[in-house]
């Protein structure tokens, strides 16, 4: 193991142990939701960089993945909910005003919870892989991957706003039952579900960072610099893009499922086109190639926007403010808070005499001689 992924590995460990220790600092049950919630869209944020930031696939329905593993967690939990909350039979209280007599067939595996924990992850990442076919096994690349993806989201939305018999339609899945597993109890407004959240992130930053450290990773790095050379050397780009779109959407999943969680519900904003695009908003801010930028950018900007919002001084011009803010990242940051902290380092490094390869922390390995390697 290089120097270089040694104190990388440092880095993103250091990052998520302070994250770990927050709840140490703050016992307020309000601020750890609200931290809770800017952690979930940090998940959701990196999960775009590993496809858009490594692999080129600019993935405007982001969104998507999100959303279905959020519906399959609140169908889970909504099977749990306490009578009060339910019709006859323990139908969920919308498919009773909607005059529904029995529980559809795909509602009853959620009567498992490992099944909805599983489903949350699996169908993203089928979805993922069956719209991913389509789109690279015909070369489609650049700006009309961003079209379909978008296109595909809208599609989704509209369908889960109108099949209302089984999906609640605008009101989405509200009054669900707290997560219940091996006898814990995950709170949304306690500090069990930030520790299931923080550890959830942990393990999705090491995950996706070890897949860019890989053989495999340092192809889908050739494929988004030179896809046309990496195709010549024989390896299936489509198979390769399809793995990463999938990973992606797997994560996103993860992270539509932690949302359900701490907000207790799940609804088709979450499947949404701002929500989609915010996701790129996020990762451009704190930097595309690199996952634990786009993590902090997401939390960054979700942060201040909390913040601004909830300020009486900056109630009706916060929107504003964000848009200031987003214009000045993208003049001065074109590399987002990642490339501000890797030119932060080098001048550190210049003055000490060392070189720059020795240390970046939150840069990925962007340069030439990577796709000579992962062509080889």
């Amino acid at each position: 193991m290089s120097r270089r992924t040694t104190i990388q590995i440092a880095g993103y460990g250091l990052v998520c142990l302070t994250i770990l220790l927050v709840p140490t600092f703050y016992d307020d049950a309000f601020v750890l939701n609200k931290y809770s919630r800017y952690l979930v869209l940090g998940i959701l944020a990196m999960a775009l960089s590993l496809s858009w930031g490594y692999t080129g696939i600019l993935n405007l329905g982001q969104a998507t993945s999100f959303g279905l593993g959020s519906y399959c967690m609140a169908m889970g939990l909504k099977l749990r909910t306490v009578p009060v909350h339910t019709g006859s039979a323990g139908l969920p209280d919308f498919m009773v005003w909607n005059n529904v007599q029995t529980l559809p067939w795909f509602w009853e595996p959620f009567y498992y919870m490992t099944f909805a924990i599983l489903a949350g992850i699996l169908v993203p990442v089928v979805f993922a892989i069956l719209l991913g076919w389509f789109i690279f096994r015909g070369r489609v690349t650049g700006v009309y991957v961003a079209i379909i993806t978008l296109a595909v989201l809208v599609v989704v939305n509209l369908l889960i706003i109108d099949q209302q018999r089984y999906t609640g339609g605008f009101n989405g899945i509200t009054d669900l039952a707290q997560l219940e597993v091996f006898g814990l109890t995950f709170d949304a407004y306690g500090s069990s579900s930030y520790y299931l959240i923080a550890t959830c992130l942990t393990f999705s930053l090491f995950f996706a960072l070890a897949i860019t450290k890989s053989k495999a990773g340092l192809i889908l790095q050739a494929i988004r610099d030179q896809e046309n050379r990496v195709r010549y050397f024989g390896y299936d780009v489509a198979g390769f893009k399809m793995f990463a779109f999938a990973a992606s959407a797997g994560i996103a999943g993860l992270a539509g499922m932690l949302y359900t969680i701490v907000m207790e519900f799940a609804s088709p904003t979450f499947l949404s086109v701002p929500l989609s695009l915010s996701v790129v908003i996020w990762c451009a801010v704190g930097g595309r190639q690199s996952l634990l930028g786009a993590t902090i950018g997401a939390i960054v900007v979700t942060g201040v926007q909390g913040a601004l919002s909830e300020s009486e001084t900056f109630l009706d011009t916060w929107t504003l403010i964000m848009g200031f803010l987003f214009i000045a990242v993208v003049l001065f940051l074109p590399k987002g808070l990642a490339g501000a902290a890797d030119a932060l380092i080098d001048r550190l490094l210049s003055r000490t005499g060392s070189g720059r390869a020795e240390l970046e922390i939150m840069k990925p390995n962007t340069a030439f001689p990577h796709e000579k390697e992962a062509a080889e």
